[in-house]
C-alpha cells in the first residue's frame, strides 16, 4: 500500500510551510506529496496568509526534492486553459526529472471563482472532457507534428504541441462519486481513479463502476490504480488522538467514522479494509501542517506495517 501525503494549503499555509512538509514527506519514506488546487479557504479558518498557486508550488518543490512524486488532487479545469495547463505541467515535470502526476477535475467551488474573477461556467463536465482530450493530445503528438482540436469549448489550430514532459506519459488522476460520466472518463483517459472521503462500502461500489467502464472500453480493469483520499488523525494514545482532532476542529468519533483516526493499529486495520476491496494507494489528508511529529508517527507506526 502506497501512502501519500495530501495537503490543503488554502486553509492557511505559506510556501515555506509546504516545503517543510514536502521534505519531511521525502525524508520519512512516503511515496508522494500532493496538494489541493484551491484559491479560497473553506470553513471557519482564517486562511492566512492567503492562497498559494498549486503549479507554482509544485515547480518550487520539483527543484527542492529528489524522490517523491508530486501532484494535485485535483486541479480545476475551470482555472486554466488546457493548452496553458499542458505547458505548465510538462515544464514542471521536466523540472522534477519526471515525477509529476496530474489530477484533473471539473471544478466545483463557485465562491473561489467569484472571489478571484474566474469564470464559473454551468457546463463544467463537458469542458473537463475536452481538457483531458487536449492535454493528453498535446503530450501525445509526435515532435515535429502539430495538434489541432475543434470542440464546443476549445479550439486549437496547428499547435506545435510543445514542450513535452520528461515522462513518456504523465499519470492522469480522475476522481469522484459520479456513477456514469466519471467512470467513463476514467476508463478513457486516466491512469488512476481516486475515491475521495468515502466509506469502504461506497468505495467498493464506485471501484466496481470504474472497473466495469474500463472493461467496456476494451481496457483491462487492473490497468488502473485505485486509490482513496482520507483525512488522517493518529495518536500514540487516546489523549494524543483527541489533541490532534481538536487542533483541526474535528471530533474523534466523526474522524474514526469518516477517516483514518485512532491508534496506529486502528488505522492500519482500516487501511487494510480499503486494501481488501482494491485500493493500493491512500492519500492521507494532513490538515495540521505544523505537526511534523504526526508524520513521524505515521511513518514509524503505520507505514512500517503496510510494507
Amino acid at each position: 500500500m502506497d501512502l501519500r501525503i495530501f495537503t490543503e494549503p488554502q486553509q492557511g499555509a505559506t510556501y515555506d510551510t509546504l516545503l517543510t512538509v514536502a521534505k519531511a514527506t521525502e525524508d520519512l519514506g512516503f511515496d508522494a506529496f500532493f496538494r489541493s488546487d484551491h484559491y479560497l479557504k473553506m470553513g471557519s479558518v482564517d486562511g492566512l496568509p492567503g492562497p498559494t498557486d498549486a503549479w507554482i508550488t509544485l515547480a518550487g518543490l520539483a527543484r527542492e526534492t529528489k524522490r517523491i512524486r508530486l501532484g494535485t488532487l485535483m486541479t480545476a479545469a475551470t482555472f486554466r486553459l488546457p493548452g496553458v495547463l499542458a505547458i505548465q505541467v510538462a515544464q514542471v515535470d521536466q523540472m522534477s526529472g519526471g515525477r509529476i502526476e496530474l489530477g484533473l477535475g471539473a471544478g466545483w467551488f463557485e465562491e473561489e471563482h467569484t472571489a478571484y474573477g474566474i469564470p464559473f461556467p454551468k457546463e463544467k463536465f463537458a469542458r473537463l472532457e475536452e481538457q483531458l482530450a487536449i492535454v493528453t493530445g498535446l503530450w501525445g503528438t509526435e515532435v515535429g507534428k502539430t495538434f489541432s482540436h475543434e470542440g464546443e469549448h476549445y479550439r486549437l489550430t496547428d499547435s506545435p504541441a510543445l514542450p513535452k514532459p520528461a515522462q513518456s506519459r504523465v499519470p492522469i488522476l480522475i476522481g469522484g462519486q459520479g456513477a456514469t460520466r466519471t467512470p467513463r472518463l476514467t476508463a478513457q483517459y486516466a491512469d488512476e481513479f481516486n475515491m475521495p472521503f468515502a466509506s469502504v462500502e461506497d468505495t467498493e461500489r464506485q471501484f466496481g463502476r470504474v472497473r466495469a467502464a474500463a472493461e467496456a472500453a476494451g481496457r483491462p480493469a487492473d490497468a488502473l490504480v485505485y486509490s482513496n483520499a482520507l483525512v488522517v488523525c493518529v495518536g500514540k494514545d487516546d489523549a494524543e488522538v483527541a489533541r490532534r482532532a481538536a487542533a483541526i476542529g474535528r471530533e474523534v468519533d466523526e474522524l474514526k467514522t469518516n477517516g483514518l483516526a485512532g491508534s496506529p493499529a486502528e488505522v492500519v486495520d482500516k487501511i487494510g479494509r480499503y486494501g481488501a476491496i482494491g485500493a493500493s494507494r491512500i492519500y492521507l489528508q494532513v490538515m495540521d501542517l505544523d505537526d511534523l511529529d504526526h508524520l513521524e508517527l505515521i511513518s514509524a507506526r503505520v507505514q512500517s506495517q503496510l510494507g
